[in-house]
Parts: C-alpha cells; structure tokens; sequence
C-alpha cells in the first residue's frame, strides 16, 4: 500500500543520483525475462468500487476483500467508510463505517478479526498520526476498540504472520502535538501485536526508515519493498525522494535480510503475493521529475531475481492490491501525483 504527498517538492539532482544517494545501490538489479511459468499473466477488469479513494492499505478475509478509510478528491477530505468485494459474485458492499475517519490506515487481519492500525486524521497539508487501534467483527459487523499504538503512526505496512500482526516503518509525529505533513518522520520502526496478549512488543527496526512503501507475506516472511523517504530540506519543506530496496524479515529469528532492490524505485505502490513470490504495482515518483507509475514488477525470492509485467491498465499510485484464488485485484489510487484524482478503477491480474 502507498503514501500521499500534496505538497510541492523540490527539484535538484539526476535520478541516478538521487538513487545512489538514497540506498547505495549503484546498480539496477540483474532482470530475467518473463518465462513460461508466469502462465502469461493478463489483465482484465471487475467492478468498480462504490467509493473513488486513495491511500489504502486492503487486507483480505475469508475469500473478500476489505478497504477502510482513505482519502478523497479533493484531499482535504477522508473517508470513515469500510467496504468489501467479494469476487464470487463481483460485487462491493459498504459495511459499518470506522469510529473515526483516517487515511493512510494499515489493515490486518487476525483470529476471524480486522484490525485497522494507526494512521493520519486531517485534510492535507494538516495530517496528524493517531495510536487508536480499531477492531472490526464481520460476524457482527461492528467495530472496537482495540490495544492503541506504543506511540502514533501512520503509512506503514501491516501483515500477519502465525496469527501475530507485525506493522513496519511508515510515519511518526515529530513532536507530540504534530499537526501538519512536514512535521512527521519517516521511522524504521517494527512492532508485533500478539493477540492472545493483548499487547504490542518491538521487533527489531528495518534496516531502512521509509513511508510509503508495500508489502505481502511469502512462506512465513514479511516483504517490504519500494516507498520513499522523506528528506528535511533548510527551507523547512521535505524532498520525497523513493526507495527501491527489498528488505525481509524473519519472525522465527526476529532478523532482517536485504534482497535485489527493484528494478526502479516506485513510491505509494502495492504488492501481493501469488505462488511464492512477489508482485507490485504502479506509485509515484516527485524528484527529479513528477510522475505516476503503470509498471508492474515480480520478483522471485529463490533467484533474487525481477522480472517486467504487463503494466497497469490505468496507472495509479496510493492503490490497493489483494490475492483471491490466481488473481491479483488492484484497486482505487490516485491517478494524477499527490491528492485531488483518486479512483474507484479496478483491474485484475489474472494469473496461472
């Protein structure tokens, strides 16, 4: 899932500078073309969401689909509303709405419940990271309270791993009344939430501080790749400056491994997983120059290697991907750089 970022930036160095400067690579990562066991993956196109949004962190539930918050067109406003697809019969259905309305909030799901952890209140450029914790009954469908943050976050990834949920980086207040974009931090920050403790416990950091960036599950693993940094300039701004590295963590051994960084470094994109490797879409970029992502990547953990896909039908950034069955449904987003042009547009990869 994927991060919001309407503010104006600033312009000054060559990207191949900028990456070398970000992440010490040198060099893009060795590429493999598509091969006969991609099963030549298509697109195609399935209902569109009842709500056009962006900045969403989805998660997946007994075979459906779930999006909370978000936010809107223009981005001074976001969105309490919590829906569900379900693709057996192609459709979205709103559910009951958030006890507060955010963007930018991490799902994950855990003992037949969804948890919606964190993230921003506030209209652009007057974001401030919540702690509050929301749990949400299907069966009943009605939300709870859950165990709040050891301190407010927003913009990081969330999954869950052996019914823990682990939540990774994203953005903090800078000071403890934080009440604008510019006065957040980028973390490497990693915590475990354990349900049957009722408790968040530290894992150790990510080697890297970064927002924006996205991340799946793969054989009992967590992987976060892509989003930026958010550099403080002398003139008080902040220059978004992305990431491409692929970093995974380990919950057997609480230790992280650096993997192949993308082929390029895409911010506020989406990642699923599909067959033991990964997949991820489209994002944005604002330095050197402003754009919005249709590439779409997969990467194969046994060779360490990435390949090209088909790019996105519609490009888009702060998106939302999800595995049901061999189709990866990537949703919503924002199709111009910053706020002011979210979706409800949603395209299918159809795999295998």
């Amino acid at each position: 899932m994927q991060g919001m970022h309407a503010h104006p930036p600033t312009f000054a160095m060559h990207r191949r500078d900028v990456l070398r400067l970000a992440t010490g690579f040198a060099a893009a990562p060795l590429l493999r073309p598509a091969t006969a066991q991609d099963a030549s993956p298509r697109w195609t196109t399935a209902a569109p969401a009842s709500l056009a949004r962006q900045e969403l962190y989805p998660e997946v539930l007994d075979g459906k689909i779930y999006v909370a918050g978000g936010l809107l067109s223009p981005n001074t406003g976001y969105s309490a509303h919590l829906e569900a697809y379900d693709p057996a019969t192609d459709r979205w259905t709103r559910l009951a709405t958030l006890p507060e309305a955010r963007h930018h909030i991490a799902l994950a799901a855990a003992g037949g419940l969804l948890y919606g952890v964190g993230g921003f209140s506030g209209g652009f450029p007057n974001w401030q990271a919540q702690a509050s914790v929301h749990v949400y009954d299907p069966a009943a469908d009605r939300w709870r309270d859950g165990v709040a943050l050891p301190a407010p976050g927003a913009e990081g990834v969330a999954a869950t791993v052996a019914g823990k949920i682990y939540l990774v980086g994203g953005r903090l207040r800078g000071t403890a009344d934080a009440r604008h974009f510019n006065a957040h931090v980028d973390t490497a920050r990693g915590l475990v939430f354990d349900p049957a403790a009722g408790r968040w416990s530290a894992i150790a950091d990510a080697p890297t501080a970064r927002n924006s960036a996205a991340s799946t599950v793969i054989d009992g693993r967590l992987y976060v790749v892509g989003g930026r940094q958010a550099l403080p300039q002398p003139d008080g701004t902040l220059r978004q400056v992305n990431v491409p590295q692929l970093e995974v963590y380990d919950p057997a051994s609480d230790r992280w491994t650096t993997r192949a960084p993308m082929p390029q470094a895409q911010g506020g994109l989406a990642a699923a997983a599909w067959g033991g490797r990964l997949y991820v879409f489209g994002g944005e970029q604002w330095v050197p120059e402003q754009k919005v992502f249709a590439d779409c990547w997969v990467y194969t953990p046994r060779t360490d290697q990435w390949a090209a896909l088909p790019p996105l039908p519609t490009r888009r950034h702060g998106l939302g991907a999800a595995t049901v069955g061999n189709r990866i449904h990537v949703f919503g987003g924002g199709t111009r750089v910053g706020g002011d042009a979210a979706t409800d547009v949603h395209e299918v990869l159809v795999l295998g």
